[in-house]
């Protein structure tokens, strides 16, 4: 008799409140080209074709990174072609690693493979550093703890 229309399904409304960050997973059947930003923990086991930024990262030894990382702490086991920057870092015995890597603490498993120069991070003095004078002629040049 009666007929009602039915209603779209009503989404929960957005809490003013924001949530406790999560954990994020992309898969071995996942590949992204572009940055990824998260401030969640983060766990890859596919291909990442850009830079990578979060609070922490599990990366798993059948994934890729080709690009930078910067994360307050990660365990790496798979291949990363950049640069890398963590607070705590565990290097498993699985990784491979193209690239320099700052940290200031690191852990690194027998067999591991890494092509790059290591630094505590913040420990750029003495970093020689090229500077043009005005004959055009590169200038070697020592930062010091003074200046």
């Amino acid at each position: 008799m009666f007929s009602k229309k039915p209603q779209p399904p009503r989404l929960p409304a957005r809490s003013s409140v924001s949530a406790a960050p999560g954990f994020s997973i992309l898969g071995a059947d996942t590949a992204i080209k572009g940055d990824v930003t998260a401030a969640s923990d983060l766990h890859i086991d596919g291909r990442i074709e850009g830079d990578i930024a979060c609070a922490s990262l599990i990366q798993g030894e059948s994934s890729e990174i080709i690009g930078a990382v910067k994360v307050q702490s990660a365990r790496l086991a798979g291949m990363v072609r950049g640069t890398i920057e963590a607070g705590e870092l565990v290097i498993l015995k699985t990784a491979e690693i193209h690239g320099d890597v700052h940290y200031d603490a690191l852990t690194i498993e027998p067999g591991a493979k890494v092509d790059g120069r290591f630094a505590v991070r913040g420990a750029n003095l003495l970093e020689p550093s090229l500077a043009m004078e005005g004959s055009g002629e590169p200038l070697l040049t020592l930062a010091s703890a003074t200046s």
